[in-house]
């Protein structure tokens, strides 16, 4: 790559100017000095037009040693970033450049950028460029390093060294916010948006290879985390506001960790789990919160109490906050059994302990998995585990009849959210353990429905489905509930010496109008069934084991109640003969289909 001509830089009137064919070392030089004698005779644009020459020859030659297949300059002989980067370290460390405070100045302004490109160069190159960024940070106003950095941050991600230099960046804006002594609130409200934004390009955007990288670059996020954990030991009234920004930061940082694909990653996210759950816990969040999401929930709340619209863009920032909560519980569950911390592990046992004990905080955290299993972000492994960790809340106890005394209304939408989402883990998982484990836990979260409401879901689940595999699935389910309801009627009709009351099941008849409802579509077109084989076997089965059993008891039902005359009996019977005409529509219905097939 040809080398970019710097800017001329001048000290007074005369003008100095710098030779492309130079070698890097020696233009950085020249430039230095000018610099140097700018500042000196205190002219300040000699001084700034100095510092971005500086800033141009340091860039290039970033670039230059980047280019695998350029071999012009010195740019990319070993060591030469190195040595470029020493030139700058050596005039900073100079007593003439440590007082010049124009000299400093100048160069914070423009060299954090070319500095951490060339600091993410081979060999020591990193060393001397972090000893760079701490000497700018030691040595000028935080606040103004603060932005600064964030907007060398605020850069398009150019890999595979942009990881590393994000991580010098970050690892000094870590440094900078625990040397700001005010106004925690307003710096943190600047910084945090630009680093989530880094965090969020980098899992989008990193491959296998760049996995030791990306975890550097998670090291650093936490120890931006350390920064503001710190501003919240020393505010004396323990700011809550800060303790939730630190909680929903944390959330949002588990969350990305769990969407890499890269095995460095997910290997190493016991560690980052257990650092953030020291986060989360000094922030008053619990793993009850956590759990049912109330606590992120108040968290969001507390942070957009404010009318400002600036405000409401910042929660914005924490978009995968609730997805954190459910993941910090995933991934503790699936390290319980390594130790990776016994207090973490028994306060998780403690709080599942509790949710499983109140259907409301039950239902509640089965429905944050939606956040987990619904997603095409995060790994089977973390799915499956998450499954588990369903199944575990249901628990073995019939609850149903504690359900029926609740008021689901509220909770409706949120469980068949749920349900869509256990859906798409049996349809696409790749392993068929996952795909069975997601059918029992979707049986496991019906069955804790109401019976009342149950087909309601039950029928929305089947209007919404757009596969026949799993409409099939569905309908089978909705065969074992009438069965279920038949076998229990039949023990009430027992128990009351005979008597049958209305004589029909309540959800016959519904049930028949779904059936014919999927075999004849209100919109034309074929039934929504499993093709070819698989779908005359699914016919065959709704035939034999669901159909054709119905016939004998509703004919049975019907002459029970020919026998007394009354007014009750009579409308039984004219609602009967509705269902019949139902179902013997819906007999002839499969029959035809089964002759075509």
């Amino acid at each position: 790559m040809a080398a970019v001509e710097p800017s001329a830089a001048t000290t007074g009137d005369a003008p100095i100017s710098y030779s492309p064919a130079a070698p890097y070392s020696a233009r950085l030089r020249e430039a230095l000095t000018a610099l140097s004698e700018a500042c000196d005779s205190g002219n300040s644009n000699a001084a700034e037009t100095a510092s971005f020459t500086i800033s141009d020859i340091l860039d290039t030659a970033a670039i230059v040693s980047a280019e695998v297949d350029d071999g012009s300059e010195d740019a990319s002989r070993p060591g030469a970033s190195e040595e470029l980067l020493r030139e700058v370290l050596e005039f900073l460390s100079r007593p003439s450049s440590i007082s010049n405070q124009m000299a400093l100045d100048a160069l914070s302004l423009v060299l954090p950028k070319p500095v951490a490109k060339l600091g993410a160069q081979m060999g020591r190159c990193r060393d001397v460029a972090a000893a760079i960024l701490k000497f700018f940070v030691s040595n000028c106003s935080p606040r103004d390093m603060l932005s600064i950095l964030c907007e060398a941050l605020d850069a398009p991600m150019e890999l595979p060294n942009g990881l590393s230099s994000f991580v010098l960046l970050l690892d000094a804006l870590a440094k900078v916010l625990t040397l700001i002594q005010r106004r925690y609130i307003e710096q943190v409200k600047v910084a945090l948006p630009v680093v989530l934004k880094v965090m969020h390009t980098a899992v989008s955007e990193c491959v296998e290879e760049h996995g030791s990288a990306a975890v550097d670059l998670f090291n650093a996020a936490h120890n931006i985390g350390n920064a503001i954990q710190e501003m919240c030991k020393s505010m004396l009234d323990k700011n809550k506001d800060l303790c939730a920004i630190l909680g929903l930061y944390s959330l949002q940082n588990i969350a990305l960790v769990s969407q890499s694909r890269q095995q460095d990653i997910l290997s190493a996210c016991g560690s980052v789990i257990f650092q953030s759950f020291n986060f989360l816990i000094s922030s008053g969040f619990t793993y009850l919160g956590l759990l049912t999401g109330s606590d992120v929930t108040a968290a969001i709340d507390k942070l957009s109490k404010s009318d400002a619209e600036e405000d409401a863009d910042f929660v914005e920032y924490f978009s995968f906050a609730m997805d954190g909560a459910a993941l910090s519980v995933v991934w503790t569950h699936m390290y319980d059994d390594n130790d990776m911390s016994k207090y973490a592990g028994e306060q998780l046992e403690l709080a599942l302990k509790e949710v499983q004990g109140n259907h409301m905080k039950k239902w509640e955290a089965i429905t944050m998995l939606k956040h987990v299993l619904s997603s095409i972000h995060y790994p089977w492994i973390i799915k499956s585990h998450g499954l588990n960790l369903m199944l575990i809340l249901a628990g073995e106890n019939h609850v149903e009849e504690i359900n029926n005394h609740v008021d689901f209304t509220c909770y409706a939408p949120r469980i068949f959210a749920t349900l869509k989402a256990i859906e798409s883990v049996m349809m696409a998982a790749p392993a068929a353990l996952v795909r069975k484990k997601a059918f029992v836990a979707l049986k496991k979260v019906i069955s804790m429905v109401p019976s009342s409401q149950r087909f309601d879901i039950l029928q929305a689940l089947v209007n919404n489905s757009t596969s026949p595999s799993l409409t099939a699935i569905l309908l089978d389910l909705v065969r074992e509930e009438v069965s279920r309801e038949s076998r229990r009627a039949d023990n009430d009709c027992v128990e009351d010496d005979g008597f049958r009351g209305s004589g029909l099941p309540r959800w016959a008849s519904h049930a028949l109008e779904l059936v014919e409802l999927i075999l004849r579509p209100p919109e034309g077109g074929p039934p929504c069934l499993p093709d070819h084989s698989e779908q005359k076997e699914t016919l065959h089965k709704v035939h034999l084991e669901w159909l054709t059993p119905l016939r004998p008891i509703a004919a049975e039902i019907q002459l029970e109640n020919e026998k007394d005359a009354g007014e009750v009996t009579n409308e039984i019977v004219c609602t009967l003969n509705l269902v019949q005409l139902v179902l013997y529509r819906c007999i002839e219905l499969v029959e035809e289909k089964l002759k075509g097939c």
